[in-house]
């Protein structure tokens, strides 16, 4: 099984609800202060946020290179496609890119999956994304998380060094007559430095009004940026 649906099999059970509902809620403030007709959800998961921000006057498409999880958002009626952002032919008002998506990528990807989100935003249109602080990164990301369940077990072990978290995922699925079917892979996020965003931002041709330090898990020190782009 791939990473990405391997994540997506095991997303459920890891209880980031209230994370995710705060990180949610900042957005949905963002949108609500900004000229937003469309919007598109890049890295859409799920289709939670999509669900979250669903009104007459907006309308709304998400992408997900997982399978699995574009399948559930088609169950739940989200408009969305299992497809690249280099591939999306129509142009929004608004982009989102949310919990860690361009962490995910690594400097010349995200170099082409910024140019291909240009593309894809209106005129003056905004790109609202956020990405983990070095502190986020070290300080919150790392360590061992197991978790035993009735039917199946899951271990995951993070690990961050030169600027790279790898965590490590396997899930354990009981069958029939007791016996386990077992799945590992390893996903890994890169830590982009704030200057370094802004610079590469800036030669694609954004306009970075406002980068927002965000406590998501601790009050000692900003684990989280979200950057407020223009087109």
């Amino acid at each position: 099984m791939n990473a990405l649906n391997l994540y997506s099999n095991i997303e459920q059970y890891l209880d980031f609800s209230d994370e995710v509902e705060e990180l949610y809620g900042a957005y949905k403030e963002i949108i609500k202060e900004i000229d937003c007709s469309s919007l598109i959800d890049i890295g859409c998961g799920q289709g939670d946020f999509l669900l979250q921000i669903q009104n007459k006057n907006l309308k709304t498409f998400g992408i997900d290179l997982s399978s699995e999880q574009i399948k559930v958002c088609q169950e739940k009626n989200l408009p969305s496609q299992c497809i690249d952002i280099a591939d999306v032919k129509e142009t929004y008002s608004c982009a989102t890119a949310i919990f860690d998506v361009l962490n995910y990528m690594d400097k010349n990807t995200l170099k082409s999956f910024l140019k291909a989100t240009y593309d894809v935003i209106e005129p003056k249109g905004y790109f609202i994304f956020d990405v983990n602080t070095l502190f986020g990164f070290e300080e919150v990301a790392q360590g061992t998380l197991n978790i035993n369940l009735e039917d199946k077990f899951i271990a995951l072990d993070a690990f961050f060094e030169n600027n790279k978290l790898t965590t490590n995922i396997t899930l354990f699925q009981k069958k029939e007559n007791n016996f386990y079917t077992k799945n590992e892979n390893h996903i890994t996020q890169h830590f982009h430095s704030k200057d370094k965003l802004l610079k590469l931002l800036a030669n694609i041709g954004f306009n970075a009004q406002k980068v927002v330090h965000f406590n998501l898990h601790e009050d000692e020190e900003a684990d989280k940026y979200i950057f407020i782009c223009t087109k």
